[in-house]
C-alpha cells in the first residue's frame, strides 16, 4: 500500500492539538500535549504540596551547617617493613565505605503475618532496598518472598528490644537509616527514600510523630510506632550499650514508648518531627475512611498512613497513592514539554526544531540506504512481516494485543480531543504500519475507518490517519548472578570423516590462542564413525591422521592431554552426542560446543564464561561467516593489510547456524530430564532436535542468542545431512546459500557471467 494514497499527514507543532484535517498525531503517553494558559507555568497545586515545603527557608541545626573539610593523608612506605600483599574487596562500595540509605523493619505478629504483613510486602516492600518482618513466634507457613525474623517471644517490649539489637548487630555498618513501623502502617516508599536522601546520616536522630508520655508532665516526646520512625546509624550505635539496662529498668506496655524512654534517658534525645528543614509527614486515617475520596494535601504528601485495619484497605491505599503519583508525573511531563516549547524559540531552528512528541528523542535519521528502518504492514488479522520469512502470517499473541491496545488508545484520544462536538466509533482498520526506532520507541501509522456522530445524532463514516508513539521507558538493569573469567572451559569438538581436512587449522589456532597463553581450557575430540567405518577401524582408521596430530601437540606440551571419544552412529545428532559427553564430565563443567571451523580465541572464551551462568542462562553465539572468496574477489585477491584491518568486512553473521554453544553440564542434564517423558512417546525426537531446541523448550533458563565478533569462520560449504529434521536441514541449506556473497557481489558475478555469455 502507498502511504501517499491518503490525505497528507497533518502534524502540528504541539501534538494532540488536532486540526480539522483528516490527519492527526497521538501518543500512547497518558498526558495532554496541549499548552495551557497559566500565570506561572512552573507552579501547580500538587507541586506546592509535595514533600519538603519551604526547605530553602528552613533553619538548620548548627551542627548541620558545618562544612566538612577533606584531609589528604600522604602515603609513606616504610623501608624497614616487609611488603604485604593488598587484598582488594570484591565491590568498590565496600572499599570506599559507601552504605545503603534505608533499611525497613516491620513489627508484626503470628496472627497478622499472613494478612497485614503480607499486604505490606506486596505493596511497598519491593520499593525499599531491604525489608524485614520481625515477629515473636513464627507462623507455621511463612508467606513466599518475605524475610521473616522470629525472636521466640511475643511480648511487645521484648520484640522491640530484640529487633533493635538485631538491626545493630547484623546491619549497623551497612545502612545509614533504619525505619521501624507496625504492620498496620502504609508507607510511601518514594517519599521516605527522598526524606533520608536529604538528611545527614552522621548525627543522632530520632524522627517520627512526636507523642506525649502518659501523664504529660515532661517536655520530652517519644515517636508513635503506628506512623513509623527513623533511627540514624549513629544513634543505633550509641544506644546499643544501654539496651540491656533499658530492658531491666524501664517498665512500659507500649514498645514505642519503651524505646522512646530508653533513648531519652540514656542519649538525651527526644522525638522530633522537623529536622534540617525536613518534616516527617503522616496522616491519621479515620474510621470507615475511603482512600478514593481523600484529596487533602496532608494525605497526598504523607510518608505514612495509620491505622490500616485490614489488607483490603492497604491495597486500596496503595492504589490511591499510585494514582496520585501517576497524576503528578503527567503534570511534570506537561510542564517540561511547555518549557521545552518555550525555550525552543531561542534556538536557531525555532519552534520548528521541536520534534513530536515534545521531549522525546527525534526520529533516527539514516545516513545511508542500508540504515533505513523498514515499516511493517499489518491489518487487524494479519501481519506481513513474519519471523520465519513468510510473506503473510496470522496476527496472534503479543502482536495482536499490541495492535488492539494501539487502536483502543487512538479512538480514545480522538474522542478526548473532539468531544462534545464529535464522538468517534471505530469501524475497521484500513491500513496499519509500525516500526521500532531504537532511539525513541515503537512508531505506528494507522488509517482508520471511523463513524463520527454529532450532538444532534447525525453520523458519517470518515477515513482518518493518526500517528502514535510508544516511547521507550527507563532502562532497567537486571541483576545477574556473580560469574568469573577464571572458570575452566571444556571445549567439545565433534568430528566426522568429511571434516578432518580442517582439523589442522583448528589445532594450530587452538595451540596459539590457548596453550601458548596458558588459558584455563581443555579440549576433547569426539570422533564420529559411521557403521562402515567402524567395522574397518582395526584395518584402516579414518581418523589416524588426526590422532597423530593430537600426539604431536601432546609431545610438544608435556603437561597437556587431549582425550578423544569414539562413537558409532548413522545420524550424528547433537543431542545423542551430548548425552555421551555429559556422562563423562562433572555436573559443574562449563562446555563450549565447537565446530571444526571455529577459531578459538581468548576474547570469545571470556565471553563464554561471562554469558553462560549455571541455573540461569545459556549462550548461543552467532558467529561471523566470511563470504566465498571466489565470489567476492573473483580474479583479484585481497591484500593482507586491508583484510587484517577489516576482518569483518566481507562476511555476515550467520543466524541459521546453532552449532556453537556455551552451557553448564547441570543445566543440560536438567533439560534432558524434563525431556524424558516426550522421548517415550516419540523416539525420533532426539534426531529432529538440536541443543538449542532442548534449552528453549525444556530448560526454563534464559537462552541468550547474540552476535559474536570474536568468533570468525572461514568460508566452507557445509554438508547438509538429509536424515536430520526438515528444520535443521533447511537451516543448513540457507546458511550455505547466504554465505556465498553479498547481494552486490552476487549481482556483479551474474552480470559478468551474462556479459561473457553474450560475447
Amino acid at each position: 500500500m502507498r502511504l501517499s494514497s491518503f490525505m497528507a499527514l497533518f502534524r502540528p507543532a504541539l501534538p494532540l492539538i488536532l486540526g480539522l484535517s483528516l490527519g492527526c498525531s497521538l501518543s500512547l503517553l497518558m498526558v495532554s500535549w496541549t499548552q495551557g494558559d497559566t500565570d506561572d507555568p512552573c507552579r501547580d497545586e500538587l507541586t506546592q504540596g509535595r514533600l519538603f515545603l519551604g526547605r530553602g527557608d528552613a533553619q538548620r541545626d548548627a551542627a548541620g551547617e558545618e562544612d566538612f573539610q577533606p584531609r589528604i593523608l600522604p602515603y609513606h612506605k616504610d623501608p624497614n617493613k616487609a611488603h604485604k600483599k593488598v587484598l582488594r574487596t570484591r565491590y568498590i562500595h565496600t572499599e570506599l565505605g559507601i552504605r545503603e540509605r534505608l533499611l525497613v523493619g516491620v513489627l508484626t505478629s503470628r496472627a497478622t503475618l499472613n494478612t497485614l504483613a503480607m499486604a505490606v510486602n506486596r505493596t511497598v516492600a519491593h520499593r525499599f532496598h531491604r525489608t524485614f518482618f520481625f515477629t515473636g513466634l513464627r507462623s507455621p507457613k511463612v508467606p513466599h518472598g518475605m524475610t521473616v525474623v522470629a525472636h521466640g517471644d511475643d511480648r511487645p517490649v521484648w520484640l522491640m528490644y530484640e529487633t533493635v539489637r538485631h538491626l545493630h548487630r547484623h546491619y549497623g555498618s551497612d545502612y545509614d537509616w533504619f525505619l521501624l513501623a507496625q504492620d498496620d502502617t502504609y508507607m510511601h516508599a518514594d517519599h521516605l527514600s527522598e526524606l533520608v536522601g536529604h538528611l545527614s546520616a552522621g548525627q543522632d536522630l530520632y524522627m517520627g510523630r512526636a507523642e506525649e508520655f502518659i501523664g504529660g508532665e515532661e517536655k520530652a516526646r517519644y515517636c508513635h510506632g503506628g506512623y513509623g520512625y527513623l533511627l540514624s546509624r549513629s544513634l543505633l550505635a550509641h544506644l546499643q550499650p544501654h539496651l540491656d539496662a533499658c530492658r531491666n529498668d524501664i517498665l512500659s506496655v507500649r514498645p514505642d514508648e519503651w524505646l522512646g524512654r530508653c533513648i531519652i534517658d540514656f542519649l538525651g534525645l527526644s522525638c522530633v518531627e522537623v529536622h534540617q528543614g525536613m518534616t516527617y509527614r503522616y496522616f491519621e486515617l479515620g474510621k470507615n475512611a475511603d482512600p478514593e475520596r481523600e484529596d487533602s494535601v496532608e494525605f497526598k504528601t504523607a510518608f505514612t498512613v495509620h491505622p490500616v485495619s485490614d489488607p483490603n484497605l492497604m491495597y486500596r491505599l496503595h492504589k490511591r497513592f499510585s494514582h496520585i503519583e501517576l497524576e503528578w508525573t503527567y503534570q511534570q511531563i506537561q510542564q517540561l514539554q511547555m518549557q521545552i516549547s518555550n525555550l525552543s524559540e531561542l534556538t536557531p531552528e525555532g519552534r520548528a526544531g521541536v520534534t513530536w512528541p515534545t521531549g522525546v528523542n527525534p526520529p533516527f535519521k539514516p545516513k545511508t540506504r542500508f540504515e533505513v528502518i523498514n515499516w511493517d504492514y499489518f491489518t487487524e488479522e494479519h501481519i506481513y512481516t513474519c519471523a520465519d520469512g513468510s510473506p503473510k502470517c496470522e496476527m496472534r499473541g503479543a502482536d495482536r494485543a499490541d495492535v488492539g491496545a494501539v487502536l483502543e488508545v487512538a479512538v480514545e484520544r480522538l474522542n478526548e480531543h473532539y468531544q462534545p462536538q464529535l464522538r468517534f466509533r471505530k469501524r475497521r482498520l484500513l491500513n496499519g504500519y509500525r516500526r521500532f526506532d531504537p532511539t525513541r520507541g515503537m512508531e505506528y501509522v494507522l488509517d482508520l475507518a471511523l463513524e463520527a456522530f454529532t450532538q444532534k445524532g447525525h453520523s458519517q463514516v470518515l477515513a482518518k490517519r493518526v500517528n502514535l508513539l510508544r516511547p521507550l521507558s527507563t532502562v532497567e538493569i537486571i541483576p545477574m548472578p556473580y560469574v568469573t573469567e577464571a572458570t575452566r572451559v571444556q571445549v567439545i569438538l565433534p568430528l566426522t570423516a568429511q571434516d578432518q581436512d580442517f582439523v589442522g587449522n583448528f589445532l594450530d589456532t587452538y595451540v596459539l590462542n590457548t596453550l601458548d597463553t596458558h588459558d584455563n581450557v581443555l579440549l576433547t575430540f569426539l570422533f564420529i564413525y559411521d557403521p562402515f567405518e567402524a567395522q574397518r577401524v582395526s584395518q584402516t582408521d579414518v581418523f589416524a591422521g588426526v590422532k597423530s596430530m593430537i600426539g604431536e601437540v601432546e609431545k610438544r606440551y608435556g603437561d597437556v592431554k587431549i582425550p578423544w571419544i569414539s562413537v558409532k552412529t548413522e545420524v550424528p545428532s547433537q543431542v545423542k552426542l551430548m548425552d555421551i559427553i555429559s556422562k563423562k564430565h562433572p555436573v559443574d563443567t562449563l562446555f563450549f560446543l565447537a565446530s571444526v571451523w571455529t577459531e578459538v580465541n581468548s576474547d570469545f572464551l571470556n565471553r563464554c564464561r561471562m554469558n553462560a551462568i549455571s541455573n540461569w542462562q545459556v549462550f548461543f553465539p552467532v558467529h561471523f561467516q566470511e563470504y566465498n572468496p571466489a565470489v567476492m574477489y573473483r580474479e583479484q585477491q585481497p591484500s593482507s593489510s586491508s583484510f587484517a584491518s577489516e576482518s569483518l568486512r566481507d562476511g555476515h553473521f550467520d543466524r541459521h547456524v546453532f552449532d556453537e554453544a556455551c552451557f553448564y553440564n547441570t543445566d543440560y542434564m536438567s533439560a534432558r530430564t524434563r525431556m524424558a517423558a516426550d522421548i517415550l512417546d516419540n523416539e525420533e525426537l532426539l534426531e529432529s532436535m538440536d541443543i538449542y531446541d532442548i534449552f528453549v523448550r525444556y530448560s526454563g533458563l534464559h537462552v541468550f542468542r547474540a552476535v559474536e565478533p570474536a568468533l570468525v569462520q572461514k568460508y566452507v560449504r557445509r554438508t547438509c545431512n538429509p536424515r536430520f529434521s526438515e528444520d535443521v536441514y533447511h537451516r543448513c541449506v540457507l546458511s550455505n546459500l547466504e554465505s556465498l556473497g553479498s547481494r552486490s557481489h552476487l549481482a556483479m558475478a551474474l552480470f559478468e557471467q551474462d556479459q561473457a555469455n553474450s560475447t
